[in-house]
């Protein structure tokens, strides 16, 4: 199953000229647990092609919400960066399956 098939939404944003942020939402505390204990950081990571140890992972189970935060490839507005906004990350992660 998609990641995107399971949660509520998968939202990526910048997080300041060199870091992004994907947010996770899901809908229910059984969606929830099934990302947070099926989607592994080191995972993500190889995802995006980033070191593990670079990788931020915050689980918020009141919010139901799992968010990674990493550095971006480019630095935000330069003239490699071919996404301004960040918005494109998130398509990679919604369309991981999950085990």
């Amino acid at each position: 199953m998609k990641l995107g098939d399971l949660v509520l939404k998968v939202r990526s944003k910048n997080a300041g000229p060199f870091w992004v942020t994907i947010d996770i939402f899901c809908d229910t505390p059984e969606a929830y647990a099934r990302v947070t204990q099926g989607l592994a950081t080191a995972t993500v990571a190889g995802l995006y092609q980033v070191p593990e140890q670079l990788l931020k992972r915050f689980d918020i189970p009141d919010l139901r919400v799992v968010k990674f935060s990493l550095p971006r490839p480019v630095i935000q507005g330069s003239a490699a960066d071919r996404d301004m906004h960040g918005a494109q990350y998130a398509a990679l992660l919604e369309e991981h399956d999950l085990v």
